[in-house]
């Protein structure tokens, strides 16, 4: 009975765990054939092989030429990758929302939001707010009142009226000195234009010239 040979099986098993266990199986595979029957299976393999490799060149070909062909098409529709990336984002974002988590999560989410809203310390917090405002609206409006109402005793006082009193005489005063000397430099002025007018229509004597003999 002839040896059946282990090909390479050191080197596989040395190499990696997958390659232990392909090579225990390649020997298992071997264990019932010839030399020449080994041979032929490892030629078979390979012919094999090399139809894979041909046409996964062949499909890689084919694949490129369609995605030229895409290309162009996209280019003649006005698809720019631009769009195509933001429609894929669009339709992540759509999957997204109408995806069971997303539905579980956002209900969550409300149920967490409803459950401090009605904590006691928040509603305290809100209503304490709420009354620091209203005091302080208040606070304001008296303060203005207060104001309003200084203001109006002020101008009813004696010493107000007599400050207002001190006021209009001074403006009077200034007035009255402003139009009497407004009404002086008016009278100058009609008396220049008398003057001139009377020596404009008064005749000159023109003297007689003597006829000598």
């Amino acid at each position: 009975m002839e040896e059946t040979p282990v090909y390479n099986s050191g080197k596989l098993s040395d190499a990696s765990p997958v390659g232990s266990v392909s090579s225990a199986e390649i020997a298992q595979e071997f264990s019932g054939l010839t030399l020449e029957e080994q041979e032929a299976q490892r030629a078979e393999w390979s012919q094999e092989l090399a139809r894979v490799e041909e046409e996964i060149t062949t499909l890689r070909t084919v694949l490129q030429s369609k995605m030229r062909l895409a290309g162009e098409l996209k280019r003649k529709l006005g698809i720019t990758m631009w769009k195509e990336i933001s429609d894929d984002v669009s339709q992540g974002l759509k999957n997204v929302k109408e995806s069971t988590v997303y539905h579980t999560v956002e209900s969550k989410v409300g149920e967490i939001t409803t459950a401090v809203t009605s904590a006691p310390i928040y509603q305290k917090t809100e209503t304490a707010i709420k009354t620091t405002a209203g005091k302080t609206t208040s606070v304001l409006g008296g303060i203005t009142s207060k104001m309003t109402q200084k203001i109006s005793e002020m101008k009813q006082s004696d010493s107000f009226r007599s400050f207002e009193e001190r006021v209009g005489s001074a403006y009077e005063n200034v007035r009255s000195k402003v139009s009497s000397r407004s009404s002086s430099v008016q009278s100058l002025s009609d008396l220049q234009n008398d003057e001139r007018r009377s020596s404009i229509t008064t005749p000159t004597a023109i003297p007689e010239e003597k006829i000598v003999p």
